[in-house]
């Protein structure tokens, strides 16, 4: 049965998705986070990327959530998808993130910042500096050493490619052997700083290494799974998590490349990360909310006009195109969009952004009404994501930036 698209006044009535952005869940869109504090009380104000993307941003993000300190946030655009805010670079010369002002201070670099607030604000179980932590912080820098050997070096023989995923391959045996000492879960006796240390590269692993090398750190790392488990019983860290379709193609950029190595199981998990289908993948295992797609649908509604001016299809065919996905998102229905819609729809299903524009699963939700509509008028896809720079997501099509 197919049906005809929903006006916006009609989809607009199927959501009553809301979020409590300042004490509430941790989510990507606060500008505040105050716990039940009084603003009074903020002392520190956190600088990241408007994307969620960058790893380190990540990491200062989750303490502060875990630690329930009041706090500010104010978005800075990483360069690979934009030009760096001009106010930024005068607080921070340099423009790198994350950065903190904690009693009007600046701190930059994420290990000195985690130090500071724990000076200040006490530590999460076992600080930075404890003797407990401190290996553990060794092991996820030789972690991440082994793994850019493998996603970001171009290799020249299959013994080679080889090397470096049997290196990594070690490491992560270690660290399997570490989680298998513990009473818990976790690193340690229980949730701590040295799970926040691990967070953000570990994600991006997990993504990257399936995406590009075929290799699933999750499926094949039974205490590694577990530990994801865990993270994800967080609301914490699920407010922060992203999917492997975000990071699979925000890391080039950032990284200086991801090499692909052409492997079938390499291939066939290319094709489920980009083309669907999203569910079932191993980026998340936590059940999905029975609101994932009023979520979606509140996200869309609230940011549909510039979500249209930046799609490269004509407006009019474009707006139309969008009810119709959202149309069948929301009643399970066919909604068979405008003849030609198929590319522009399929351009909007490769750049939602996990956690900046949604959660996981409403992403999933909004992805697979986007390509089940587009299928029913052409198999056309969107132009390529770029891989040197993201900026087909600069954030300044969509906010207005202080000078």
């Amino acid at each position: 049965m197919t049906i005809a698209s929903l006006s916006w006044k009609e989809l607009e009535s199927l959501t009553d998705f809301q979020i409590d952005t300042v004490n509430g869940s941790t989510n990507a869109q606060a500008n505040l986070r105050l716990f039940g504090y009084a603003e009074a009380d903020v002392r520190v104000t956190l600088y990241r990327d408007h994307h969620a993307w960058c790893p380190y941003c990540q990491k200062i993000w989750l303490w502060l959530e875990e630690k329930q300190i009041p706090y500010r946030i104010e978005k800075v655009t990483m360069f690979c998808y934009g030009e760096k805010e001009s106010w930024y670079k005068r607080i921070v010369p340099s423009g790198m993130l994350p950065a903190i002002a904690l009693d009007g201070k600046i701190i930059t670099e994420s290990d000195d910042i985690l130090i500071a607030l724990e000076k200040v604000f006490g530590s999460l179980r076992h600080g930075m500096t404890d003797s407990q932590v401190i290996p553990i912080r060794r092991l996820e820098r030789t972690l991440f050493r082994a793994w850019c050997e493998w996603l970001c070096r171009p290799v020249s023989s299959a013994a080679q490619e080889q090397r470096h995923r049997q290196q990594f391959i070690e490491v992560m045996q270690k660290v399997e052997e570490v989680l298998a000492n513990t009473p818990s879960p976790y690193f340690l006796e229980d949730f701590g700083t040295a799970d926040v240390i691990f967070t953000p590269y570990v994600e991006r692993m997990n993504a990257s290494l399936y995406y590009y090398k075929g290799y699933s750190m999750r499926e094949v790392n039974p205490r590694m799974s577990a530990w994801f488990d865990a993270m994800e019983s967080r609301l914490t860290y699920r407010g922060t998590q992203s999917d492997f379709h975000t990071h699979a193609h925000d890391l080039p950029p950032q990284m200086g490349g991801c090499y692909e190595n052409g492997e079938p199981q390499m291939l066939i998990n290319k094709e489920r990360v980009d083309y669907g289908s999203w569910f079932g993948l191993p980026d998340v295992t936590y059940p999905e909310p029975a609101n994932s797609r009023q979520e979606a649908l509140q996200r869309v509604i609230k940011h549909r006009n510039n979500i249209i001016k930046v799609n490269p299809a004509d407006n009019q065919l474009f707006d139309l195109a969008l009810r119709c996905a959202l149309t069948n998102m929301m009643t399970d229905e066919e909604c068979i969009p405008p003849s030609d819609s198929d590319i522009a729809l399929r351009y909007l299903r490769d750049r939602i952004s996990v956690p900046r524009d949604m959660s996981i699963y409403a992403a999933k939700r909004l992805r697979e009404a986007l390509e089940r509509t587009a299928a029913l008028v052409g198999d056309r896809q969107s132009p390529p994501i770029p891989v040197r720079n993201r900026r087909d997501q600069d954030p300044a099509n969509f906010i207005a930036f202080k000078t």
